[in-house]
């Protein structure tokens, strides 16, 4: 929701697209194989960019830093890399629903209804 207010032309594809490099980037490691190779343009990246950033802080791979640049702290039980797939793949589920239902920026018009 972060790049979509910062760049309100951004698409339902370009998230879906995130998302797909994501599902294919975890399942990738998953399997015991080496990270595909990705190609998709700035703000499909940007997207894939943050949520990526959120999904090693949800595995315990990452820490997460206020704007004050000192580290956040949020009490969290990590999560494993299926518990991760699942939700990704979750969220992609709902970005071709709300598309579906609402044309090319329907989930991101969706989501930010619950955003403050």
């Amino acid at each position: 929701m972060s790049v979509f207010s910062e760049h309100p032309e951004l698409t339902d594809w370009e998230v879906q697209r995130a998302f797909e490099g994501l599902i294919r980037t975890y399942r990738a490691e998953e399997t015991d194989h080496p990270a595909p190779a990705l190609t998709m343009n700035p703000l499909a990246q940007t997207v894939f960019e943050r949520v990526h950033l959120m999904c090693e802080f949800r595995l315990g791979r990452e820490q997460l830093v206020t704007k004050k640049g000192k580290p956040a702290k949020i009490p969290m039980q990590p999560l494993t890399v299926t518990e991760i797939l699942a939700c990704l793949k979750r969220i992609r589920s709902s970005v071709e629903l709300w598309n579906k239902e609402g044309g090319r920026q329907g989930y991101l018009n969706y989501v930010s209804q619950f955003m403050s």
